[in-house]
């Protein structure tokens, strides 16, 4: 007996120690790990009936953190030991090495980093070893050989590179993940000696070479992923002896060779991937007789050709066949109204046809429409030719997506269309359509697409299409459309692209299109509209394209227009505008490209155009313009084209117009004079000047401005000088502004040794501004996480204060989410919105200092890099609790309005709490595309309020239409969006202490993005 407590008081020890050094910051270990009670009760610990020793530790998603311990070594008798899903980081302790009897790790979804560690190699009774999303580096050791008991080795999502080893002889190895790495090489033949392996995912790799053609010895292999690489040759037709295969993915590699017929036998098979390779040859005749089980068939991106073989109607389980971007010819089989699970077809750039006689053509389509749960149909740049049958109207509700865009039709668009209720994108491009835009268009309430471009369509733009609320895209263009542009078109707030281009539209531009605020694309070129442009055009403020060209609208060019940050294209081209080109177009900082050639425009071209410098492309030909030409900036690159057919331009002769005259008046004369006489004289003053400002500071300036001895410290650490930040910013030229905070201005810099870098300067003369350049300082030198935005150094005089910090080159996470520069899509926000939680969690559980709460969480406090990493910034309002503080009372509240917790807001208490608050309704923000300050939330309803009461089936009124628009993972981004929405809202909950802790959302957000990919990949959508 007196041994067994000895034993249990050496374990008791271990588990203590590893208790003091973890961060526990849910106190999960703190409530439970107690010398009251016995150690074999405590949470998390199994002990062994025999020798009465911990035998397991199972601690996964106890939101632990911190750098594993080494007395975890200590537990002699340990057979499993899982600490998966916490917040562990550094390298492994060696100490671990001394647990021989272990047959179980698990440290998958942490943070630890290093090379692969060597004891690994001694414990020779391992069974289980996981180490899944981590940051291991370089190469897996070859004496993971020496394993033979390993039954499941997990590796994925690390940085591992270098060759597989070749002599792989892992006996009793069941399961093999390896994915998402850096390993290269061939894919070792010897894999095939692990007779009993089941799965094999080598998938987002750079291996190269061809398949080892004995893979198909792995009898018991029921999932095989070598997707994602640089695979080369022909496809093995062993690969048919796997008859227990369930999912087969070798996208997205360079096959080539006929697809081998022996696949097609696996009956077992439920998913067959091979999108984009070159693979060749027709597919067999038989294809669909022995695959019972098949779901999902995905072909695009090929060289296929011969036609679609009738049989593959037999494999009556398919739910999505993607055969699209081959070169199939042929006759699209009538028999696919077989396929009654069947949700995705895409057949799109191919050359299929449909039947020759009148009374069989489009049969294929009628058949189709017995699949009742299909969702989207996409039949693009195929020669079905023919006109549009009526009975497209008989498809069920549940089609999302009809496409035949490119595909010759004829004749008029049926008017049974509208009976296609739940219709989100129909887009018949590109064809000889004529007639009428059909009145039941009307009826698509779920309609976000309409794209009839490029066919015959006449008459008026019909005003019905006003009802379609949720309409994000209106592409109109190419068309004999005529009338006036329907006013009520502004009030569809949804609405993102319109493209009424190339129609004979007349009568002046409605005021109103000038109200859709959110508006990326407006082409209404090549039409007759007439009239002057507004000033009101200034509210379009996320727009990127503008293109009125071609038109008859007359006066002035609005200075408005300069407000419009985002814009790339603004072409006014071909109408009868006069006035001079405004100053203010200088401020159009993301120009690419401007065209006001052939108007009236007179007076100069405006220096301020030098400052552009995005601009690559500029006409300002055929106007009245005189002076002279600039020479700076984007003009160095510009012909004579761009100038040519104007008054009197004048500069350099590559430009083909007269050369400037110098102006040889009497200032010119006097300049020797100034030089002699005047210049010394106010040198001389100035330095009288600077000699006495700094005897007055001298003798005054420790009583005026107060400077903590902290602050002093890091500015005596790196010294910036002031010069240094003048030069860094061009004297602070406004080219170089990034933009305005609360508290100052912040330049884009270059530093002398050429790094680009932002440089935030305070004004002093705000009452805060002291307070907050301390609160900055002191937070950013004493934290250090790979998501928080780097201070390099600072500068720190009397009347002069500036932080030198990490440039990001991708700016605000909110330009991104509403400037649609570039379309972020589900996995692009839940990465940026994992990144943030991540370093909330640090800040809040992860270091030495007390915990920091930022106070101003948004989107425009987010930052993207080069990579689109997130990075926190703008932390002078945040607070620092004292020693055993959970929060801390303050009289001003400074936090932004929509994103303030409650409590901060009426009774100014700041916690951790706070922080998750501001971090539930940035989720929501971030997937809803709706700031919580939108005009819709007012009285009693809310950003919270409006998402809470739609859940959960509501959830697409919700979120943003353009992500679960198209694709064909379409549950699961409903799922992965779900999941979200619940997580925002136990961050938002009202009372603090029901809120969830920052370490849970990170782990929660993470496990949302594993089974979204998951999902994802099943669907076919690899």
């Amino acid at each position: 007996m007196a041994t067994v407590i000895n034993n249990l008081t050496t374990d008791q020890s271990a588990l203590l120690a590893f208790k003091a050094d973890v961060i526990d910051s849910r106190s999960v270990l703190a409530n439970n790990w107690s010398i009251s009670y016995p150690i074999c009760n405590w949470v998390g610990i199994s002990c062994g009936a025999r020798h009465h020793r911990v035998v397991a530790l199972n601690l996964s998603s106890f939101s632990l953190g911190g750098i594993i311990p080494p007395h975890l070594g200590n537990l002699s008798f340990l057979v499993s030991l899982d600490i998966s899903e916490n917040n562990f980081y550094g390298h492994l302790p060696n100490e671990l090495g001394k647990l021989r009897r272990l047959r179980l790790i698990n440290f998958a979804y942490n943070e630890l980093s290093g090379s692969f560690p060597s004891w690994i190699g001694i414990l020779s009774r391992l069974q289980i070893l996981s180490f899944h999303n981590n940051s291991f580096t370089d190469r897996i050791p070859d004496f993971l050989l020496n394993l033979s008991k390993l039954e499941f080795l997990d590796l994925m999502e690390n940085s591992l590179s270098g060759s597989l080893p070749n002599d792989i002889r892992l006996p009793k190895l069941e399961k093999l993940y390896l994915g998402s790495n850096d390993f290269f090489g061939q894919i070792p033949s010897s894999l095939s000696e692990c007779t009993h392996l089941q799965t094999l995912w080598l998938a987002d790799n750079k291996f190269s070479g061809r398949l080892p053609e004995n893979i198909g010895n792995l009898s018991q292999l029921t999932d095989l992923n070598l997707a994602q690489n640089n695979l080369q040759g022909d496809m093995p037709t062993a690969i048919g002896n796997l008859q227990m295969l369930e999912h087969l993915n070798l996208g997205m590699n360079n096959l080539s060779g006929p697809v081998p017929p022996t696949i097609f036998n696996i009956s077992t098979i439920r998913l067959i991937n091979l999108i984009e390779n070159q693979l060749s040859g027709h597919l067999p005749l038989t294809l669909g007789h022995s695959l019972p089980n098949l779901e999902f068939l995905t072909l695009f991106g090929n060289n296929l050709i011969g036609t679609i073989p009738n049989s593959i109607t037999n494999a009556s389980k398919l739910i999505g066949l993607d055969l699209s971007s081959n070169l199939f010819s042929g006759h699209i089989p009538h028999t696919f109204g077989n396929l009654r699970f069947l949700r995705f077809l895409n057949l799109m750039f191919n050359s299929l046809t449909t039947e020759s006689s009148p009374a069989d053509q489009w049969s294929f389509l009628s058949s189709l429409t017995n699949c009742r749960s299909l969702t989207e149909l996409a039949l693009n740049v195929n020669p079905l030719r023919g006109i549009l049958p009526p009975f497209i109207g008989n498809f069920s509700a549940s089609l999302r997506k009809f496409e035949a865009i490119k595909c010759e039709l004829k004749g008029s668009i049926p008017q049974e269309i509208g009976n296609l209720s739940g219709l989100m994108f129909l887009k018949l491009d590109d064809n000889e359509l004529n007639g009428t835009i059909p009145t039941t268009v009307g009826r698509f309430q779920q309609l976000q697409g309409l794209s009839l471009y490029d066919n015959d369509l006449q008459g008026s733009i019909p005003y019905y299409l006003c009802h379609l609320e949720r309409l994000s895209q209106l592409l109109l263009n190419g068309n004999n459309l005529s009338g006036a542009i329907p006013a009520c078109l502004g009030s569809l707030t949804s609405l993102r692209e319109l493209h009424l281009g190339s129609n004979t539209l007349t009568y002046s531009i409605p005021s109103s299109l000038w109200s859709l605020e959110y508006i990326l694309y407006v082409n209404l070129s090549s039409n007759s509209l007439s009239g002057p442009l507004p000033s009101s055009i200034q509210h379009l403020k996320v727009l990127i394209n503008l293109d009125l060209s071609r038109n008859q609208l007359s006066g002035d060019i609005p200075i408005t227009i300069s407000g419009l940050k985002d814009l790339a294209t603004l072409s006014l081209a071909g109408n009868q505008f006069n006035g001079p080109i405004p100053e203010s177009f200088g401020s159009l900082i993301s120009l690419e490209s401007l065209d006001v050639s052939s108007n009236n425009i007179s007076g100069k071209i405006p220096k301020s155009l030098e400052a552009l410098l995005y601009l690559k492309k500029l006409n300002v030909s055929y106007n009245r313009l005189e002076g002279e030409i600039p020479i700076k900036g984007p003009f160095r690159n510009f012909s004579a084209q761009s100038f040519s057919g104007n008054y009197a331009l004048c500069g350099p002769p590559r430009l083909q117009v007269p050369p400037c005259k110098e102006d040889k008046g009497k200032g010119s004369k006097k300049a020797p004079f100034a030089l002699k006489f005047i210049l010394p004289l106010i040198i001389s003053i100035v330095l009288i000047a600077i000699v006495i400002m700094f005897f007055i500071r001298r003798q005054n300036g420790n009583t005026k401005v107060p400077v903590k001895e902290d602050v002093l410290s890091l500015a005596t650490w790196r010294r910036t000088s002031y010069l240094d930040i003048q030069r860094a910013t061009d004297g602070f030229n406004e080219c170089n502004l990034l933009g305005r905070g609360s508290f100052g201005l912040v330049y884009k810099g270059t530093l002398f040794d050429g790094t680009n870098v932002a440089i935030k300067v305070f004004n002093l003369q705000l009452e805060r501004a002291f307070r907050t350049f301390d609160s900055e300082c002191e937070i950013l030198r004493n934290v250090r996480h790979r998501n928080l935005v780097k201070i390099f150094s600072s500068c720190c005089n009397i009347d002069f204060k500036a932080l030198v910090l990490e440039f990001m080159p991708n700016g605000s996470f909110e330009k991104w989410l509403y400037s649609y520069n570039y379309f972020l899509d589900i996995l692009q926000r839940l990465n940026i919105m994992i990144d943030v939680a991540l370093v909330l969690e640090y800040l809040h559980h992860g270091h030495s200092l007390a915990p920091i709460v930022h106070c101003d969480l948004k989107p425009n406090n987010i930052l993207l890099d080069e990579n689109m990493t997130a990075h926190v910034s703008d932390f002078g309002i945040s607070k620092l609790l004292g020693e055993g503080d959970d929060s801390v009372t303050q009289t001003i509240t400074m936090a932004t309005i929509g994103y303030m917790a409650p409590e901060y807001g009426s009774e100014g208490i700041v916690s951790a709490k706070c922080d998750v608050y501001s971090y539930g309704v940035l989720l929501m923000e971030t997937f809803t595309r709706k700031k919580p300050t939108d005009e819709m939330f007012t009285g009693e309803m809310s950003l919270r309020r409006w998402v809470k009461e739609s859940l959960p089936h509501g959830l697409t009124e919700v979120v943003d239409a353009n992500l679960v628009g198209e694709e064909q993972a379409f549950s699961a981004k409903t799922d992965c969006l779900l999941s979200i929405m619940d997580l925002a809202l136990d961050c938002c909950m009202e009372s603090p202490e029901q809120r969830i802790h920052m370490t849970d959302a990170a782990a929660e957000l993470k496990k949302i993005r594993v089974k979204f990919l998951q999902q994802s990949s099943v669907a076919g959508t690899n």
